[in-house]
């Protein structure tokens, strides 16, 4: 069973870059237009949580699907109010493998913050596939290979937390 894909977007970066719009172009993703439009208990992407994505949303993503919030990271403090009814994660740490931020860690694009959260879900197929249109995104893998098994085999979202900081030590957190 594949998980639906929405983007919300915010039309804050370069069409031409944007991810989030290219995954809605290639039928991956639904793009929603308002919030208010997102479905009833779905997952949502935000770097505010204190929660991260885990196996444990694996029903909820499947019968309600998995929102990127695309915007720029130079407009993070904008970031929209969530309705309370929505399931809000967090992305453990990860390095970016897209043009515009390689390498830094958490700066990851749309497509890549979809595909890491699919991947540690466990739908690893589905996340190849919505990388697979970026001549960089099989590169996004590589680069975070060991990390994101670990975090695919963890069953909670406190498990991928603890995992997350074996590879970032507390104090360099961001």
């Amino acid at each position: 069973m594949a998980v639906r894909l929405y983007v919300y977007d915010e039309d804050q970066c370069d069409p031409k870059k944007c991810t989030g719009k290219k995954l809605v172009r290639f039928h991956l993703a639904q793009e929603i237009g308002s919030l208010k439009r997102t479905p009833y208990g779905a997952v949502v992407l935000t770097p505010y949580s204190k929660k991260s994505i885990s196996r444990e949303d694996r029903e909820a993503a499947e019968k309600h699907g998995l929102l990127v919030m695309d915007m720029s990271w130079n407009n993070i403090e904008t970031f929209p109010r969530l309705r309370n009814d929505l399931r809000q994660r967090s992305l453990p740490y990860m390095l970016a493998a897209n043009p515009v931020n390689w390498g830094k860690p958490l700066k990851l694009s749309s497509v890549e913050a979809l595909a890491a959260s699919l991947y540690i879900m466990g739908y690893k197929e589905q996340a190849l596939q919505a990388l697979s249109k970026f001549s960089w995104g099989e590169q996004f893998i590589k680069l975070n290979q060991e990390p994101l098994d670990r975090y695919s085999e963890a069953e909670t979202s406190a498990e991928v937390v603890r995992i997350q900081f074996e590879y970032v030590p507390p104090e360099r957190e961001e």
